[in-house]
């Protein structure tokens, strides 16, 4: 059996999400990593008015998500395999030992900001739960006929979508999904486009970005966003990190492969338990997190339970 890490993504964030994080030295050690990369104190992004902001969302999601596997890690509590959801995949990379994390502060840094001002307003996400892909498909099919700028963006499970584009058009298409029977239907906490093709112009700045940053063979096997396969290669791995901000997450695709692979424990690193919710409801004969939740040394023993031999 093996346990997969899962770092989440943007949606998740919490406010004071870092002044939770354990009083650990490993937690202070992130944090003036951190701290040094954006020449500012990292610990003040977490208020409710930084968090309005893009970059500071994904910069905090970043720091709990890498700074938590480090204290798991520091009492014997490692990962067999890893993904990150969106900017989460980020924080993946880093514990897989492909990416530096000052490195990675910096690029998530710069990704944010080009996120943000690409579509500076007017723009953002939806969810769909409950409508099966075909029939939401093709209803996005009929407002992209029209012109309206409505893509899909992460599938999550075989029952939870999401979809980017402009408010205008995501607020018609939730309308026509509750219609057609959709459960439930809402805009999210994301004030940008995210993986869709309007968000094109940000993946060719971060494989410029990428270019010159170093990247070593994981560790662990790291499952991309945009390909949902065990990535092994770093340079495969730096394509995927470039190229799934423009392209549909296959969240549900990636952590099936990981169950498939022998992930029996799923455990879902701070803020929140979004990708929790997903893997029990997925995987009903594997044990799923969420750390937030469960606490660290619950998460610890849990983890080091699996891993020992029999």
């Amino acid at each position: 059996m093996s346990v997969a890490f899962l770092f989440p993504g943007q949606g998740s964030q919490q406010v004071n999400m870092l002044k939770r994080l354990p009083d650990h030295w490993l937690v202070d050690k992130t944090l003036d990593e951190a701290s040094e990369v954006l020449n500012e104190s990292a610990i003040s992004l977490d208020s409710e008015t930084n968090l309005q902001s893009t970059v500071a969302v994904q910069i905090c999601l970043l720091i709990a998500g890498v700074s938590s596997a480090r204290v798991l890690a520091a009492n014997g509590a490692k990962p067999d395999l890893v993904a990150g959801h969106s900017v989460g995949a980020f924080g993946a990379a880093v514990i897989a030992g492909v990416l530096d994390f000052q490195d990675a502060v910096s690029v998530v840094k710069q990704r944010g900001e080009w996120m943000e001002q690409s579509y500076p307003e007017g723009y953002g996400m939806g969810v769909v739960l409950g409508l099966p892909e075909q029939i939401l498909g093709e209803i996005l099919a009929e407002h992209l006929s029209q012109g309206e700028d409505v893509y899909y963006a992460n599938l999550n499970s075989k029952d939870q979508i999401t979809i980017s584009g402009t408010i205008e058009g995501i607020k018609k298409v939730l309308d026509k999904a509750k219609e057609a029977g959709a459960r439930k239907t809402e805009l999210l906490n994301v004030n940008v486009p995210s993986h869709c093709p309007l968000l094109d112009t940000v993946s060719e700045k971060l494989t410029f970005a990428l270019k010159n940053i170093q990247f070593r063979n994981p560790e662990i096997p790291f499952a991309g966003n945009r390909t949902a396969r065990a990535l092994r290669d770093p340079e495969a791995i730096k394509e995927d990190l470039a190229q799934s901000v423009s392209h549909s997450v296959k969240w549900h695709q990636a952590t099936s492969l990981f169950y498939e692979l022998g992930a029996r424990l799923f455990v879902e690193l701070p803020p929140g338990r979004v990708l929790t919710d997903l893997s029990c409801h997925a995987f009903p004969s594997a044990r799923s997190v969420s750390v937030d939740d469960s606490g660290f040394h619950t998460a610890q023993v849990l983890i080091n339970r699996v891993k020992q031999p029999y």
